[in-house]
């Protein structure tokens, strides 16, 4: 299987499957010397891990990470780091009977046109299990940029109908509602939504925000390398996202450029720009304003209401889906999402590091 390795220089590779021995990544090209321990990244699995609330699915795993390699005496050798987190709470029988049928709204029937075979134990590669791994490599490069000044922030934007208050904005409350949403009424608002999704044997989706702050200007490169294209990439490859958006994203087809150009002007000796409708980022490149990402999320494809689909011999039946699943996917998938654009930035450093000469003399000049 390709597709499992992402990034240039600080470059991932997870592994495993979610009804597997464990699941894991590897991560290459850390720099050596980054005071790491497992707990630096375990309170970034905790956010992600099954079980923590009401409306996350009921699979309970401590979700308990391990450092294979890579860590000496708590530092970085910079060799790579291997990281391992073991399946605990597997329950391979509920899912026996999808063998032999596609699930709507999953991988099942596409990964057995590719492969001929797929693991059908909570969708194997395919299932949310499998960003364990993004999330342990991306709690080390938010280590790393945290000592560059910069801070990745994402959160739920919107459940269903009900949509946080940013006038409201409380980053503590990310941490502590069940939602992940910054906004405490809004939280209230969209548990009581999914409660009335629950009984009617449905699931809700929803859009995530994320901010990255502290990131210089002329980071990221044009045409192919551009900056938002790779964020895009990184965070559509996120199970359930099904559209990015970079700044106003899809708002900017309905305005004229008098109202969508950022202006510029000096303040306090640098350029800025008086507005941010590009969401940081222009040719590619950032600009050294925040970088806004919004990411649009489907429902959860695993419902208990029956559906209709194919099996393997060609008939067409009815079904009901069992298993323990989330009925919504977004607050456990918003510390993926941060993991996502952190490891996207950092690479981006890394790679700009080489971008001009001067940088490369004053390096290795003695």
């Amino acid at each position: 299987m390709a597709g499992s390795t992402f990034g240039t220089i600080f470059r991932i590779t997870t592994w495993g499957e979610s009804h597997g021995a464990a699941l894991g990544v590897v991560i290459d090209g850390c720099p050596a010397g980054l005071p790491l321990c497992e707990e630096d990244i375990q309170k970034y699995l905790d956010r992600r891990k099954p079980g923590a609330s009401s409306i996350a699915t009921p699979r309970k795993e401590d979700d308990k990470v391990e450092i294979l390699s890579g860590v000496f005496e708590g530092k970085t050798t910079g060799t790579p780091i291997s990281l391992m987190v073991r399946n605990t709470s597997q329950n391979s029988g509920d899912y026996s009977e999808i063998a032999s049928y596609y699930r709507p709204g999953h991988a099942d029937y596409t990964y057995d046109q590719k492969y001929g075979f797929r693991d059908y134990r909570g969708g194997g590669r395919s299932s949310g299990r499998e960003t364990l791994g993004r999330v342990a490599a991306g709690a080390v490069a938010c280590k790393i940029l945290e000592q560059m000044g910069i801070t990745v922030c994402a959160y739920t934007k919107t459940i269903g109908a009900i949509q946080a208050d940013m006038k409201h904005f409380d980053r503590d409350a990310i941490l502590q509602t069940p939602t992940a949403m910054p906004d405490r009424k809004a939280d209230d608002d969209a548990i009581s939504y999914l409660e009335g999704a629950k009984k009617q044997s449905n699931s809700v989706g929803g859009c995530m925000e994320c901010i990255i702050e502290g990131v210089p200007s002329g980071v990221g490169d044009p045409v192919f390398e551009k900056l938002d294209a790779n964020l895009a990439k990184a965070i559509m490859s996120i199970g359930a996202v099904k559209a990015v958006e970079i700044g106003d994203g899809y708002k900017v087809s309905f305005r004229f450029g008098t109202d969508n150009n950022d202006c510029f002007q000096m303040e306090n000796g640098k350029v800025v720009k008086t507005t941010n409708h590009a969401g940081g980022i222009l040719g590619g490149i950032s600009d050294g304003s925040p970088i806004v990402i919004r990411a649009h999320v489907k429902p959860t494809p695993s419902i208990y209401t029956t559906q209709q689909t194919v099996n393997k011999s060609g008939e067409n039946i009815n079904i009901n889906i069992k298993g323990r699943h989330d009925p919504v996917i977004i607050p456990r998938a918003v510390v993926v999402m941060e993991c996502m654009a952190a490891l996207t930035i950092l690479d981006a450093m890394l790679v700009n590091m080489s971008a001009k000469l001067e940088h490369v003399v004053d390096f290795y000049k003695k």
